[in-house]
Formats: structure tokens, sequence, C-alpha cells
């Protein structure tokens, strides 16, 4: 989904000051909708307007891509730097999940320097503190997220429905819109549960202005895999519903990956559950799509073919989502200006690129590792600042599928796969090969059906070990923001691998347990008493 179905109106002022989050000058006590610039609606009067439900629904998909009012960077979401907000390029929602899950490991390092990104040289040497402005941004989004969420549930009660008249019809796609936003919130409680543990919680049943308190993570993590149970029989089945949108098979997607890292996240082992959410995303109708493995990361992925293993995208558009996040960001600042115009943008940001372990652990021949071609630069960074240090590699494009550039050549159009079915057959082989559960054979029949696509060597049922799928999942699912999550699950985050600068040193060195989280920012802990920190911060 573009997001262009339907205009999305402004939504200025929902009514979250009880999540802590954020000064007067960007929550006040009502929802105010903007829909023209001239027009401003009360709650009531937005309401009148049918059309007013799916466009409230597209500005939640649309939090997932966009920061603001205005076209890149303007009127945010989460209020003025002025007036207490984070600055606003920092706090788009993939672009700070991607930093969090990436630049805290071998698979990036970024070159930028304080001046203009303070405190990004802590995630690139995990040694963040509960001031980190980039930490402090992705908590204050993924609450915004659920603050939207809750909003909308309180004004689609039946109650409300039948008060305003709505028709019959109406009712019954509202009850499917219902089901979405309850998954992108429990995608938003996910990606807390990974990153925080612990987190304040809040649903649509708490009051207005009430300050939510802690709950744990295994409380957390039942109650997501609570409501997606709830919710999965009232979204589309697989690829029945448009582009962009939720459906069953991003519902088991979400599930499973829950399970999979249910010993992170619980303390106990839910492999079992984890493989029958993976089989049944894996007999849906979503497939391996039968491209260049290129393609899926174009400008055109939502037509090119790519879109049948797309399982969830967020969505992007050079014209329509703007935005200094998302994958405009992924485009821009892994090049220079030069390989910038083969990637079909005007110019590069010199930021991040792969430590010189990542390579060593992937290979260098595997196709889907995409070095720049003739780029010479040294795999070892001695000095993280110097961008010609460190090996580079490309992924996402704003080129398309037949060499053309896209719509825009500052903003991306290229969505990115949030899930995708090549995740699933190697969550498939994780579970066999790791875990003991399903069929070995099956699962090297996923990993070479991969590596075909892929035009790498097969291999045998030999090489199937636990290294061996932790590289696979590097070689497939690079830069798409998995790895951290990865290597915590492997029990190789702390110890048992280095990678350059890791913990803050060239040579790299083990971490203290208590970085497998990262801390509730100290801003939002003096908002609201009932917030705990995490240990060790």
């Amino acid at each position: 989904m573009k997001l262009n179905t339907t205009k999305i109106f402004k939504l200025r002022n929902v009514a979250i000051a009880g999540l802590f989050l954020f000064t007067t000058s960007s929550c006040l006590n009502d929802l105010d909708v903007k829909v023209n610039d001239d027009e401003l609606y009360t709650s009531e009067q937005f309401y009148a307007n049918p059309a007013s439900y799916k466009q409230f629904l597209a500005k939640i998909y649309a939090g997932l891509a966009v920061t603001g009012q205005k076209s890149a960077n303007g009127e945010s979401d989460l209020g003025a730097e002025d007036d207490g907000g984070p600055n606003e390029g920092f706090s788009q929602y993939l672009r700070g999940y991607w930093q969090l899950q990436e630049l805290t490991t071998d698979e990036a390092i970024i070159a930028w320097g304080e001046n203009d990104n303070p405190t990004i040289k802590d995630l690139n040497f995990n040694s963040w503190n509960a001031d980190n402005v980039f930490n402090e941004a992705f908590f204050a989004r993924i609450f915004f997220q659920i603050s939207l969420v809750n909003e909308y549930l309180r004004e689609t009660t039946d109650e409300k429905l039948v008060s305003r008249g709505v028709s019959e019809d109406l009712k019954a796609q509202i009850k499917t819109y219902r089901a979405e936003v309850r998954f992108l919130r429990a995608l938003s409680y996910y990606h807390a549960i990974d990153i925080y543990g612990k987190m304040p919680f809040a649903t649509e049943n708490d009051p207005l202005l009430t300050k939510p308190v802690m709950q744990p993570r295994d409380f957390m993590f039942n109650y997501v895999i609570s409501e997606l149970n709830a919710i999965e029989g009232e979204l589309p089945a697989p690829r029945m519903n448009e582009y962009g949108r939720a459906d069953k098979a991003a519902v088991w997607m979400l599930k499973a990956k829950l399970y999979l890292n249910g010993r992170v996240y619980t303390g106990t082992d839910k492999s079992t559950e984890a493989l029958a959410e993976v089989e049944k995303v894996i007999g849906s109708t979503y497939k391996i799509a039968q491209i260049p493995y290129a393609n899926l990361f174009k400008a055109d992925n939502q037509i090119n073919g790519a879109q049948e293993e797309i399982i969830f995208p967020i969505a992007f558009d050079g014209v329509k989502t703007r935005t200094f996040g998302g994958t405009t960001f992924l485009v821009h600042a892994n090049c220079t200006n030069e390989v910038g115009v083969t990637l079909g943008v005007d110019y590069g940001w010199q930021g991040y690129r792969v430590r010189q372990e990542f390579i060593q652990s992937a290979g260098n021949t595997d196709p889907r590792i995409m070095k720049v071609a003739g780029n010479t630069d040294p795999a070892s960074i001695s000095d993280y600042l110097k961008f010609d240090q460190g090996t580079k590699l490309t992924k996402f494009s704003n080129k398309t599928s037949t060499g053309a550039n896209g719509s825009d050549a500052n903003f991306v159009d290229a969505d990115f796969p949030l899930f995708r079915m090549a995740d699933a057959y190697l969550m498939y082989a994780e579970l066999a090969v790791v875990n003991g559960k399903g069929s070995p054979a099956t699962a090297l029949n996923y990993i070479n059906a991969l590596r075909t696509r892929a035009l790498a060597p097969t291999v045998q049922q030999s090489a199937l070990t636990p290294d061996f799928i932790l590289n696979e999942r590097a070689r497939e699912l690079y830069w798409e923001g998995y790895r951290r999550q990865d290597l915590i699950r492997f029990g190789k985050y702390l110890s048992g691998y280095t990678w350059q600068w890791k913990g803050g040193s060239v040579n790299g060195g083990n971490l203290p347990d208590y970085r497998l989280l990262f801390p509730i920012p100290n801003k939002y802990r003096n908002l609201n008493p009932n917030l705990s920190q995490n240990p060790g911060y």
C-alpha cells in the first residue's frame, strides 16, 4: 500500500499525555483532526465523514513510514525539538528500529560524527546510556503508534458507531480495520519487548490521561500472543487484503517471531509453537519470488514480483511518503555520491558499511552479498569516522527492476520488507537444525531454494549446523533489521563472537549482560514516576 488510496489527514494532538511522552505543545486532551490547512475538525465532526475511519487507519499505517504533517520534515508527530520532542529525522520508526538492531552489531557501523548526530557513536560502540537520543526517539515513536491505535479503538466501539448512524456495511469494514490496528499495536509492542523487555502498558480500556504502569517482559509476551490469537479470524486470508495491509499471514509471522525468541523473552522454550506458526506461513499463498535477489529491494518491489514474497512491508513512495528515514536513509546513508547515482539517488551520505567480521562470517562469494563494484576499501576499520574504511555493500535501491530511476531523486520508492517468506524458510531451518523441531531434509530444501534463487551453490545436509544457519541468515537478511536479535538468540551477542569496535575498542571485546536490553530513557522516566529502569542503567 503506497498510502495513496485515501487522503491521510493531520492528526495533530492525540490524547496521549498520559503516556508520558509529550509536553503540552504536542499533546492536548482531544483528537484534533486537520483535514485541510484551514479546516480544524472536532472529533465528532471528523467522524461524520464515513471515509474518516479508513483515513485514520491509513494514518496509523503511515506512522511506520513518515514522521509528521509536512513533506519529509515539519510539524513532527512527536512535537518540536524546541518543545522537548525528539529530532524529527531521528524519530522515523524504521530508521530508529534499524539503527538499534544493526549499528550495534557486525552488520553496520556508521561514520558520522557527534556534531550532527549526538550519541550515534554509542550505538557503534555498544556504550549507550539512558540519555541516548536515538533510543529516546525510537521509544517515543513506539508509544506514539500505540497511542494512535488506542484512540482508534476508543472511537470505533459499537456504541459510538451506533450513535453516529454508521451503516452496516461500514461497520463490517471497521471490524476489519480494528483487527488491523490491533495487529499494528502488537507489532510495536513486539519491538518494545525485543528492545526494552519491560515497558509502560496501556490499551484502549485505560482512561485518557492515566499514566501507565510498567509491565514485565513475560506479561507483555503473553498479552501480545493473546491479542494476535484474538484478531486472527477477523483479518483477510493471505494476500486477500490490499498490499501493505495486514492479513492472517502477517499475524502468523509475528507469532512465529515471538515464539522463536520465546526463550530470550520468557525463559521458556517456545519452539514447538514457533514451528506451528512458521508452517502456516509457508503453507500460505505467499511464496519465494522467482526474481533476481536484488529486485526484492528495488523501487518497484510492490509490483515487480517481490510482492509475492513480502508478507508485510513498510511502504514508501518518493512523492507521497517523504521522510529522511526509511529506505531513503538506507539508500543514501551507505554510499558515496558516485555510487548513489547507480542506486537512483542524487547523492550519498557516506554513513554505514559492514564490519570486517560480517564479511568473514558471511563470506566473499555469495551473490547476495552485493559488493560495490570496483571498490577496494580495506575491510578493517581502524578509524570508524573514515567512510573509506570498511567493505561497501548495497542492498536497497531507488532503481526499478527495469533500470529506471524512482519517482524522486532524493526520496526513495523502495518498500521495506519487514516480513518476507525467505525469513520463514530460514526460521524453519533454524527450528529443525538448532531446536530439533521439523524435518532436517525439509530444512535443506528450503535453504537450497533460497540459494538457487540467489544463484549461490547448493549445500549438503552435513553443512547445516547452527553456525551455518546464523551465517545463512546474515547472507539472506543482512540490513533487514534482524542481526542483533539473531545474535542474542544464538548466544553470540555478549561473548563468543567479537567484531571491531564492539564495546568501544578497535579489536572489540565482550559485553556485560545488561547490554541485552536498551534503557528506558531518562527523559520519559522523569515525566512518569511509574516507569522503572532496566538493570545496569
